[in-house]
């Protein structure tokens, strides 16, 4: 895992050869004005996801404890305050069903080890060995996932 702030996203340019595309997109995209939704920015190999939406409580997000096998989320919160629970997959034992291939996810029920907090320009990047629980607030987060294939 990774947390920062944009000022700094390209001294992590070297760590996949997808990031450089993946955080240029997001310094020449409006994060004001874009609409909600999924995009497409380099085929099924890098893609984005916009929300605006409320918070969840920590226990629904929990609910969710997720990681996934083929793909790297690079996580900003553009908007709002946003607090992600998290735990090292090797600590995770107690899975939620079994891995689900078409939406690359393998939910656990497990309680984060930690939770931090992320909040305008600062981004989170979960590898598939991050287990996370995101979106915990009371308020409005607009943020960006950005999916990142392996």
């Amino acid at each position: 895992m990774i947390i920062d702030t944009l000022q700094n996203a390209s001294k992590y340019n070297s760590v996949h050869p997808l990031f450089a595309k993946a955080f240029e997109y997001i310094q020449t995209t409006n994060l004001d004005t874009i609409e909600t939704g999924k995009y497409e920015i380099d085929g099924d190999d890098l893609r984005a996801i916009f929300s605006n939406k409320t918070g969840m409580t920590a226990e629904a997000s929990v609910a969710k404890f997720e990681c996934h096998d083929k793909h790297i989320d690079i996580q900003l919160c553009i908007n709002g305050t946003e607090q992600i629970g998290w735990k090292p997959r090797e600590k995770c034992n107690n899975e939620n069903g079994g891995y689900n291939p078409e939406k690359d996810v393998q939910l656990y029920n497990e309680k984060p080890d930690m939770y931090f907090q992320l909040t305008d320009g600062q981004f989170v990047i979960f590898f598939p060995e991050d287990v996370h629980a995101p979106m915990i607030g009371d308020a409005e987060i607009k943020k960006l996932v950005i999916k990142v294939k392996i």
